[in-house]
């Protein structure tokens, strides 16, 4: 083998990892977590800063990239042709060129360079970026009549609005980063209530007028004195004659802490309206704006829908909020035995399916709201009925509602079965 076949085959190696490196950074470039590389670059890395900025402008990347690789595959193409037809003629060499280059580059150049950039985008893209850098601006020329061609094609070809990022990409997002480790539940279960929160209406969160507690515009200061020691809360709505009529909010403190001879008009806070439609991102602004903790919500007709606090916005957010005030078996669900749960009415319906693994659709908001929806009437203790593998009992109600539901969850039954 004489100097000059020697050179050819240097130079056809050359080629072919160039080819490799094209190809690698084209799949890097189109798979790397932009997330990611921006966190690296907002973090000082310089490297990071550079892939950035070129993947801002992905037509211009893209055709340096394409560019380059077609170059040095025709050029590594026609090299091998000469080396071949050299050694083997005329006859068998541009044939066993071809077969040889086809593998080769498909190996070599294509497969193998892209899976592992694949593997190591963000890595591989930051090693590749001052090498690109350079070519995009000694091809500058033809990314320019690259970029003359897409206008062109672009009047002929409408193409469709870029759309933003939607809450299920969001969402997707990060079920993916704690399945990888990069976050743990509770923090995406956190991230989760964030992306969802305005979606919530305020009635969904509301505690019902039926379970308000609250006071008559006459009650005395023992009566007062009573109703804050037995439910434990800072504050209660004041009502004129009947609970819709709400006329304002008195609070714990101010009233322990009035001087004899005050009244309760003396002590008595306004009380903020809203409608039950109101979001819940709205309303944790409209109460932050009015420094107010508590709204009371207001129906069609003008009378008392039901209340939220603050707190209830909160807890949409960072989940359930305890206090030493709050019982632990108001969470919803509570074991009695291997596959048996007592179920309290006022639970979310979302929250029992998703326990029980229930696939059902409702527009009941609560389980003793779903129950009378089954029953097609008031419920009252003793009802019962089987919803899919589990079965329900009416174990308590009052008030015309199920207060406590007895759960009995059934074995599935097996295919033989079926």
């Amino acid at each position: 083998m004489d100097s000059h076949s020697t050179a050819l085959i240097l130079v056809l190696i050359a080629l072919i990892a160039l080819s490799a490196y094209f190809s690698a950074t084209e799949t890097a470039f189109s798979s790397l977590n932009r997330i990611r590389l921006k966190s690296l670059a907002n973090g000082g890395n310089r490297r990071a800063q550079l892939a950035f900025a070129l993947s801002e402008n992905y037509d211009e990347l893209l055709s340096t990239i394409l560019v380059g690789n077609n170059l040095v595959n025709i050029a590594s193409t026609t090299i091998a042709t000469l080396l071949f037809v050299q050694a083997l003629g005329d006859g068998a060499g541009p044939t066993v060129s071809t077969v040889v280059m086809t593998v080769v580059v498909l190996i070599f150049g294509e497969v193998g360079p892209k899976s592992m950039a694949k593997e190591h985008a963000e890595t591989f893209a930051m090693f590749s970026a001052p090498f690109l850098r350079a070519l995009i601006v000694v091809l500058k020329p033809v990314n320019f009549l690259f970029a003359q061609l897409k206008k062109g094609l672009r009047r002929l070809v409408r193409s469709s609005p870029k759309q933003s990022v939607t809450d299920s990409e969001l969402l997707t997002l990060v079920e993916e980063a704690e399945q990888e480790g990069g976050i743990d539940k509770s923090e995406g279960a956190m991230l989760r209530n964030v992306i969802e929160f305005d979606d919530i209406q305020a009635i969904e969160i509301m505690t019902p007028r039926v379970d308000v507690e609250a006071l008559p515009r006459d009650a005395g200061r023992e009566d007062i004195a009573a109703l804050f020691r037995e439910t434990g809360y800072s504050r209660l709505p004041v009502y004129e004659e009947t609970i819709d009529s709400i006329v304002g909010v008195i609070h714990e403190k101010d009233f322990f802490s009035a001087v004899n001879g005050q009244e309760l008009e003396d002590i008595l806070q306004p009380a903020e309206f809203i409608p039950p439609s109101m979001k819940i991102s709205d309303l944790l602004r409209h109460l932050q704006q009015k420094k107010q903790h508590m709204a009371v919500i207001v129906d069609e007709f003008g009378g008392t829908e039901g209340i939220v606090t603050l707190e209830d916005v909160i807890e949409e957010l960072v989940g359930e909020i305890w206090d030493e005030h709050d019982e632990v078996a108001q969470e919803g669900v509570l074991p009695l035995g291997e596959n048996l749960y007592r179920v309290y009415g006022s639970m979310s319906t979302d929250d029992l399916f998703e326990f029980l693994h229930l696939d059902c659709e409702t527009d009941a908001s609560t389980v003793n709201g779903w129950i009378a929806q089954r029953l097609d009437r008031i419920p009252k203790a003793g009802d019962g009925f089987q919803f899919q593998n589990a079965s329900f009992l009416v174990t308590k109600a009052a008030g015309n509602r199920a207060e406590e539901i007895r759960v009995r969850v059934l074995p599935q039954p097996s295919k033989e079965q079926k």
